[in-house]
């Protein structure tokens, strides 16, 4: 085992134990911005937030829909073909670098492949995992008052979980059923028009566990009275595709498949969309007309300082339908992140090189644009791979994921399950958080979010020596003697006393917190 992956492994074993701790000492940090409790959740399965009920409203039951069933809605039909394409494709591209590496289901194969007999099978179905409130990305779209997103994790339900130590039944999939949190014309029971803050403040209500009853969270004047069907707005599905154990000749490595698919409400049904920010980066740096031309938009102050905050669009014609995560991805730059080559060094046909990004530094500072996060050229090589959609994923997950969710199924879930989410999850409810009490109270919220490593505080102490800001486990920039060393973007990704930064990788300062000494 490679010594980041051996921190990697580490790191989850600690940040599993620690939120565990936390969880029975402290209020939850995802309080009145999701709803993780897994009996809870189970309740709202069974009824009208079953993935069935709110992708078939017209059925006549609240019964389960398993995945033959789902996959036979003629709504579905286009993301079964575009998950089937995307199989083919990765299947054909590995024969053709991997020659020597074999690849199918099982076991035997040197790149064992996920079943796709299971997703179709009348054996599963997917089984709602969270409730997530996501009014943070209200800048994508304000009319809509950002999104609320109800996370389904596919499981097996042909065999029952018997015993506390039995085996959990899920596979290594999760749906993203993307809602709008305002639907257009949305009123509430009296007739008065839903305002943002009203929905923030129903949200913020369900912040102590009394207030987790379903039949409240349902009912009048409840966050999820607002929500059904005719708020979908998209599909999202991250897939475990394939995974390659550790071998003499390879290190352990998972490769995890994202898609999306934005809901056509006329015509009923889902279609193949780009992904956000997941910039097509072999199609760019092949086409030296697209290639400028995305230099020049993402260089433009506007954009760049959007970048910076974390609010950035980038346009479509830029954009990939599909990508592939493969994990770990270590701290070191290297060509498993969506990012790389697109820098001078790392490629021929690079789009950048260090002047371009000291030359955008120069003009933010003349015009008075304060940058928050980008400070460096290494502050922008890792920001624009984080704002795409597979360096987030590669960045403090779960094995790819940042909501399994817990497993309700499970006879004891909290035994199954400890964690329901990913270090960067919850180290992004201060924020998000922040941004809802905006909401409530009529300001204008601040969208702007930090690195994925690192959490933005918004000058609360809440994540002060815990895994996700400064404590034992957390990301950190070893610090030179010499402060002017240390890269700008970086300088203050500290430990806390006691703790000294240890590097991880082999050419970068990056690493994580541990004792001193050890």
């Amino acid at each position: 085992m490679s010594r980041a992956l051996r921190f990697l492994v580490i790191l989850l074993a600690l940040s599993c134990g620690a939120l565990a701790a936390r969880a029975a000492e402290d209020k939850p940090l995802e309080r009145g911005a999701a709803i993780t409790d897994p009996s809870v959740l189970r309740d709202l399965d069974r009824g009208r937030f079953g993935l069935g009920r709110m992708l078939s409203p017209q059925r006549s039951t609240d019964l389960p829909l398993d995945d033959a069933e789902l996959f036979a809605l003629p709504s579905m039909a286009p993301i079964r073909a575009a998950i089937d394409r995307e199989f083919d494709r990765y299947i054909a591209r590995h024969q053709q670098n991997l020659p020597n590496e074999t690849i199918g289901v099982g076991d035997s194969f040197a790149f064992q492949l996920f079943d796709r007999a299971q997703l179709y099978s009348a054996a599963t179905r997917f089984v709602l995992a969270g409730i997530i409130n996501r009014m943070d990305r209200a800048y994508v779209s304000s009319d809509s008052c950002g999104e609320i997103r109800l996370i389904y994790r596919l499981t097996r339900v042909d065999a029952p979980v018997i015993g506390e130590n039995a085996v959990s039944q899920r596979l290594p999939m999760t749906l993203n059923l993307v809602l709008k949190a305002k639907g257009e014309g949305a009123h509430d029971r009296n007739g008065a028009a839903i305002t943002c803050g009203e929905i923030a403040r129903r949200w913020l209500a369900i912040g102590d566990a009394a207030s987790m009853d379903p039949q409240k969270l349902i009912g009048k004047d409840g966050p999820l009275d607002l929500i059904d069907n005719r708020n979908i707005e998209q599909i999202e599905t991250n897939l475990q595709i394939a995974h390659a154990p550790k071998s003499p000749t390879r290190d352990f490595r998972t490769d995890y498949l994202l898609k999306v698919f934005n809901y056509i409400g006329d015509a009923g049904r889902f279609e193949e969309a780009p992904l956000e920010n997941q910039i097509d980066r072999d199609r760019i740096l092949a086409d030296a007309n697209l290639k400028r031309e995305f230099k020049s938009w993402l260089l433009d102050a506007r954009h760049f300082a959007e970048l910076d905050r974390g609010t950035i669009l980038i346009p479509e014609k830029f954009l990939a339908k599909a990508a592939i995560a493969p994990t770990p991805a270590g701290f070191d730059v290297s060509e498993l992140q969506p990012e790389y080559g697109m820098m001078k060094g790392e490629s021929s046909a690079a789009a950048f090189d260090d002047n371009d990004i000291v030359g955008a530094l120069k003009k933010a500072a003349e015009d008075g644009t304060r940058l928050q996060n980008i400070r460096s050229v290494a502050g922008f090589e890792r920001r624009l791979n984080d704002v795409t959609c597979a360096g987030c994923h590669q960045t403090r997950g779960i094995g790819g994921f940042h909501f399994p969710g817990a497993d309700w199924l499970a006879a004891k879930p909290s035994n199954t399950t400890v964690v329901p989410a990913s270090p960067h999850f919850f180290g992004d409810q201060v924020r998000r958080r922040d941004i809802l009490a905006a909401f409530a109270r009529g300001a204008e919220p601040d969208f702007s979010r930090g690195f994925s490593n690192r959490p933005q505080l918004r000058g609360s102490t809440e994540l002060a020596g815990t895994e996700y800001e400064d404590g034992w486990g957390a990301h950190c920039y070893q610090q030179s003697p010499k402060p002017a060393d240390n890269d700008r973007s970086f300088r203050n990704w500290t430990c806390a006393e006691g703790l000294a930064c240890q590097v991880a990788g082999k050419t970068s300062r990056m690493g994580m917190c541990f004792i001193k000494g050890r």
